[in-house]
């Protein structure tokens, strides 16, 4: 979805195609630098954007600080557009951060996943929640084997199911 808005110049024309957010309290969009909608494998690095919508908050989180910072500007900018209404962008620069090259996409899983289970999910509903991932270890090698451990769940049921 945040590819289709970068790449589209005018957001309204995609309504058709997209969710419908009046009943919707936040999106998470991975957001990726790729500039070139011919090359499907394109761009190189992988970011969070989560929208409150509640809140008008555009959060992002770039475990390669501030590689997709232009990019999710612009989704956010766009998002502004399909949403009828200002979004305030934060760029979280307590983001925990990669040290590598490579794990980009597992930290944006991570992240996805402490942000709706552990902070979204479990605050009571009038509850103000820190979006903060300050001081939030993300352990890539784990958050690999947790991913294929998921993955090969949904293997073994898809098999249940057909069999």
């Amino acid at each position: 979805m945040s590819f289709m808005l970068i790449q589209t110049p005018n957001p309204l024309t995609l309504r058709d195609a997209l969710p419908n957010f009046s009943k919707i309290t936040h999106i998470f969009l991975p957001i990726n630098d790729c500039c070139n909608p011919s090359v499907a494998e394109g761009g190189s690095h992988w970011s969070l954007l989560v929208v409150s919508i509640v809140d008008g908050v555009a959060f992002h989180y770039d475990s390669l600080h501030p590689s997709n910072k232009d990019e999710a500007i612009t989704t956010t900018k766009k998002l502004e557009t399909l949403l009828g209404r200002k979004l305030q962008f934060l760029d979280l620069v307590d983001s925990p951060q990669q040290e590598n090259s490579s794990d980009c996409g597992v930290f944006v899983c991570v992240e996805m996943k402490h942000l709706l289970l552990k902070k979204l999910l479990s605050t009571p509903n009038k509850e103000q929640i820190n979006m903060s991932m300050g001081g939030k270890n993300v352990d890539a090698p784990y958050g690999r084997k947790e991913m294929l451990r998921v993955i090969e769940g949904f293997r073994k049921e898809g098999e249940r199911r057909r069999s």
